[in-house]
């Protein structure tokens, strides 16, 4: 009842054609989120080809190679808004290497944290998952999706809990359960994988859930860019599927911030946005990160990145322009601490956005004796292997291969795996519940006494605002694994 396969794919979710081998990709945004019968007519008439239809949003993905492919679509009544979506993805940042509530019925095990190389993991500690794995490590009925580059499933630490049956690929917009398909291609994905779910095993690093099942739902493709239709089919998909938490290491937007006054933009964050609301509709958590640019979410004003896989414009920005997911109600939005338990120098932050802080590494200002070089240690396709200080073994499996990044894509996966703890702790539960105990159990953190400045190349002060149990920097403090499993 929990779980819908029909022929691999999604049920209710309509495939209608091959994509084509030719022209661009365009989100086409149907009124009353509702897909009309003859939506394949329609795209035909218009010059196109309709690849995949999400009639639970209202949301399709077509294909086209003529230039008056939307301007006719825009003529048929139904249709709200169509947009191209080629040179509005977000790439993973290329620097991270370099730089009182009911019992659940579930099944529920505890862990221990004395793997090959948990001393390294200074994360774990700081937020008390070893604690709380003397309690739970998690069930096997809690299904977490990592909506990523995909995920080794062969890694030795992963594939006790590689969740096969609710694993897909949504690059180009279509599900693709082939586990080729959703392999690990970039490395960022079975890093995010490990922090949630690494199995307690003896074997190199232990995760925040070790006992949970992770699905790995390929979202950005092997150069990292995460483009809007394997948004939208990865949201739908884990909705569909009923998992109960997501994780979301990226930026689902046409440009870093996406304009609600610019019709294109507009068009696929609504896509978008339909499909997040979707999946929290069906039970999913959704748990998103912060981002690397140490800019004010509450107060954005200028976007100088963006498109990034093609020629970036610099561009204002206004609180009309939003970050997706991050943005969307309802999302727990996560910045990054170091081990010193201040905000790691590049994560974004912003009064009424945040939720939650984690550790996410700070290889500049937070150094110590725990982290010598400041990154956090999770799991990594051993095919990417290379000889480095940052790329590591287990020293009695060396096909167990490790890697050291920085970044709030390292800090949502530790939130994101505490929500599969009190998933497992409490039973299968509403976001907003989850939400609740996560950030009612955080250990608070106050602003610093003046305003922080990363220093260069990040030019600019980063000003907490708030006060000491909620800011702008923290949101409602450091997430405390034991505290909510225990509250």
């Amino acid at each position: 009842m929990r779980r819908l396969i029909v022929c691999g794919l999604v049920a209710a979710a309509t495939a209608i054609a091959a994509p084509a081998a030719f022209g661009s990709t365009y989100i086409v945004l149907y009124k009353q989120q509702a897909i009309s019968g003859n939506a394949a007519t329609t795209m035909q008439k218009a010059g196109g080809t309709l690849v995949y239809a999400y009639p639970q949003i209202g949301v399709a993905i077509a294909r086209s190679d003529s230039s008056s492919f939307r301007a006719n679509l825009l003529k048929d009544g139904s249709i709200e808004n169509a947009a191209a979506t080629e040179g509005f993805a977000t790439q993973l940042p290329s620097t991270e290497l370099a730089a009182g509530l009911p019992t659940g019925d579930l099944p529920n095990a505890p862990a221990t944290d004395s793997d090959n190389l948990s001393s390294l993991q200074w994360d774990m500690r700081q937020i008390h998952t070893p604690e709380a794995h003397a309690i739970t490590g998690g069930s096997p009925a809690v299904h977490v999706g990592d909506l990523d580059t995909g995920l080794d499933y062969t890694h030795p630490d992963l594939a006790a809990n590689v969740d096969f049956a609710n694993s897909a690929s949504c690059v180009g917009g279509v599900p693709n359960q082939a586990p080729a398909a959703w392999d690990d291609d970039n490395g960022h994905g079975t890093h995010t994988a490990g922090t949630i779910a690494a199995a307690s095993n003896g074997i190199g690093i232990v995760g925040v859930a070790p006992n949970v099942k992770i699905a790995g739902i390929k979202t950005g493709n092997a150069d990292g860019f995460f483009y809007p239709e394997a948004v939208v089919c990865a949201f739908v998909w884990a909705g569909t599927h009923h998992l109960d938490v997501t994780n979301n290491s990226y930026f689902a937007d046409p440009w870093l911030f996406n304009c609600k006054n610019d019709p294109v933009q507009r068009a696929i964050w609504k896509a978008e946005q339909r499909a997040i609301r979707y999946a929290m509709s069906q039970g999913v958590t959704v748990v998103a990160s912060a981002g690397n640019e140490n800019i004010d979410l509450a107060h954005p004003t200028v976007d100088t990145i963006s498109p990034d896989d093609s020629t970036p414009v610099t561009r204002e920005v206004t609180n009309a322009c939003l970050v997706i997911p991050a943005e969307i109600p309802g999302v727990i939005t996560v910045t990054a601490d170091g081990n010193l338990r201040q905000k790691a120098y590049y994560s974004s932050y912003g009064l009424g956005v945040v939720e939650l802080t984690a550790p996410g590494g700070d290889r500049r200002f937070q150094v110590t004796a725990d982290a010598p070089n400041g990154r956090v240690l999770s799991t990594y396709p051993a095919k990417f292997f290379a000889p480095s200080p940052l790329i590591i073994t287990d020293p009695t499996n060396p096909g167990a291969v490790y890697a050291y990044l920085q970044g709030t894509s390292m800090a949502g996966p530790h939130v994101a795996g505490a929500a599969a703890l009190v998933a497992s702790r409490y039973g299968h539960m509403a976001p907003g519940a989850v939400t609740s105990i996560l950030t009612s159990t955080a250990d608070p953190l106050a602003c610093p006494p003046n305003p922080f400045n990363p220093g260069p190349p990040f030019a600019f002060l980063a000003i907490c605002e708030g006060g000491p149990t909620y800011n702008g920097f923290y949101g409602h403090g450091e997430v405390n694994a034991l505290s909510a499993i225990t509250q």
